[in-house]
């Protein structure tokens, strides 16, 4: 029988989506999920290293997240007009989310800077629109100057400091959001886990906001899953692959770690050095081939998020340490606290 998008719904007061991140990344409570045990027990995340073996790896995803939320104007019109870049198709030409979009038919051009200007040229079926950017010089030098970080639809707040949605070991460019897991590492923390012995690797998965679209539909299965593009190297591979020959665990650091990492063992069978694009779906009856475990932020109810960590621990185990989280008043989603899954 097929599960139901409602098995996922969770009641969450809304004053506790985190709306501003903590004065100090690492200050985060954590949520201990043991899987195999099915407890789990509340602690601090700057604690992480007590629940990691000498030999274990974490695996972190070093995409990088620009300022790509710009607002422009029609050349005869004042009204702003909002526009976030998704994804570059061609080159100069990205698909964007726009709004308002019913102002921005074909053809429609957009003034966002002395240095920045663009044409809509295609209105996709689910309304994105392909606009063609007209500039000098480097894009990204550019965005550093007028645009904005894409904040998930539900922090109503600004972020004063755009570097703290960044991870600390951020490198390529590309997302459309952070990878929140990681929001919680500072160079200190990663000391102390290399001095215990803990590895790390990197693969790169540029997020798009296609992770945060809900899920309409009745039964899960039928929900279209996103693209995203990642990459892994063969150093990061083999890192990988020796820690599994030793006998220690592969550990995601967030949701799109493990996307990346089981994407690679689903087309290969194995994990190698790949790039390319995903649209896995992981929800409960997915048997895991690459991690061993996981450390997360706090998901939107119903959300393919939940659901993938659903498929690692258990439905009804995550939803009943959800209902504690709550309970216990975790502060949730892209700047809240932590939950790891071992």
């Amino acid at each position: 029988m097929a599960m139901k998008t409602r098995d996922f719904y969770y009641d969450l007061p809304p004053e506790l989506i985190a709306q501003k991140p903590l004065k100090n990344r690492s200050d985060s409570r954590m949520m201990v999920l043991k899987k195999d045990e099915q407890t789990w027990n509340h602690d601090e995340f700057i604690h992480i290293g007590q629940y990691l073996r000498p030999g274990d790896t974490l695996v972190f995803n070093d995409t990088k997240v620009s300022p790509v939320r710009i607002f422009g104007h029609r050349p005869d019109k004042d009204e702003s007009i909002e526009v976030l870049l998704l994804r570059e198709t061609l080159p100069k030409s990205w698909i964007c989310l726009v709004k308002p979009g019913r102002k921005l038919s074909v053809g429609t051009s957009i003034i966002f800077s002395e240095e920045l200007r663009g044409v809509v040229s295609e209105i996709l079926p689910d309304g994105e629109r392909v606009i063609d950017l007209a500039y000098d010089g480097i894009l990204y030098e550019i965005l550093d100057k007028i645009g904005y970080m894409p904040l998930p639809p539900y922090i109503s707040e600004t972020l004063e400091d755009r570097d703290r949605y960044q991870t600390i070991y951020a490198k390529y460019r590309g997302s459309s959001a952070a990878p929140t897991a990681g929001l919680h590492f500072t160079e200190e923390i990663l000391d102390q886990l290399k001095n215990i012995g803990i590895n790390t690797a990197f693969a790169t998965l540029h997020i798009g906001l296609g992770t945060f679209r809900p899920v309409k539909v009745e039964n899960i299965e039928e929900h279209p899953m996103h693209e995203e593009w990642f990459s892994l190297t063969e150093e990061n591979a083999k890192i990988i692959n020796d820690t599994r020959k030793n006998g220690g665990r592969v550990i995601a650091v967030g949701t799109t770690s493990a996307r990346t990492l089981e994407s690679i063992a689903q087309k290969a069978g194995e994990i190698v050095a790949m790039d390319g694009d995903t649209s896995i779906f992981i929800f409960p009856g997915y048997e895991f081939k690459a991690i061993d475990g996981l450390l997360t932020n706090f998901h939107l109810p119903e959300s393919t998020l939940i659901m993938m960590i659903s498929a690692l621990a258990g439905k009804e185990f995550v939803m009943n340490a959800y209902a504690d989280a709550v309970d216990k008043r975790y502060r949730f989603f892209s700047l809240g606290d932590s939950m790891l899954i071992i």
